[in-house]
């Protein structure tokens, strides 16, 4: 009798040793990337809102590798999916398409899928709600217009001036630069008005992201990521 009691309570011993050291190598088999952390994903395939549908997936590669205490958790190359989280139609007004992301997952060192969330950070043409657009109304296209208007002009001085810099040892350009430079005004002046009209009139462009493109996230959530 005594010795079925002693030999339960060893079982039982054994039993809890087992699930300690299964409890400590699990957490020992992962590693956690903290929110905040960003990545830099290149495109394989392109994304827009031209072809581009609610839940249409795509996939990413990550360049460089992510490490933590100077472990490689992910390595350069490692695949992300994502989908398209919603379309909005470009408008009058030239409104431009908005388009959203989402990032689904990430493929682990061990092929494993886990879950992940990222927002897409550091481009000059994202909406207040983390959207990727290309104007973002009237105003936006107009600024857009000026600097176009800006470049005719200073091609046309630029032009005026190097073209005849070696003509009757530059003396030439005294009257060549101001006249291309008023030409060049003019040209702008009229391309901007022209512009002005248009810009109140037409729809806004569509978004289209070319495959190779890179696109920077962070991670909004923390993710523990298996390693081997």
């Amino acid at each position: 009798m005594k010795l079925k009691i002693i030999s339960t309570v060893l079982s039982l011993l054994f039993a809890i040793q087992v699930v300690s050291a299964a409890q400590f190598n699990a957490n020992a088999k992962t590693k956690r990337i903290p929110a905040g952390t960003q990545f830099s994903l290149e495109l394989l395939e392109p994304v827009s809102t031209i072809c581009g549908y609610n839940g249409k997936s795509f996939t990413a590669i990550l360049l460089g590798d992510k490490t933590i205490d100077k472990d490689v958790i992910l390595p350069a190359g490692s695949l992300v999916r994502g989908s398209i989280n919603k379309v909005i139609p470009s408008k009058r007004l030239s409104k431009g398409a908005v388009l959203y992301l989402d990032f689904d997952h990430v493929v682990a060192p061990n092929g494993r899928q886990v879950p992940i969330s990222m927002s897409v950070v550091s481009r000059s043409d994202l909406t207040y709600d983390g959207g990727i657009t290309t104007t973002k109304g009237y105003k936006d296209a107009m600024v857009q217009s000026w600097n176009t208007t800006k470049k005719i002009t200073k091609t046309a001085t630029d032009w005026g001036n190097d073209t005849f810099e070696d003509v009757a040892g530059g003396y030439f350009r005294i009257l060549t630069l101001p006249l291309s430079a008023i030409g060049g005004g003019i040209g702008g002046g009229g391309y901007y008005i022209y512009d002005a009209v248009a810009n109140a009139i037409k729809k806004g462009k569509e978004v289209n992201i070319p495959t190779g493109e890179v696109i920077k996230v962070i991670l909004t959530q923390p993710v523990d990521v298996p390693v081997l």
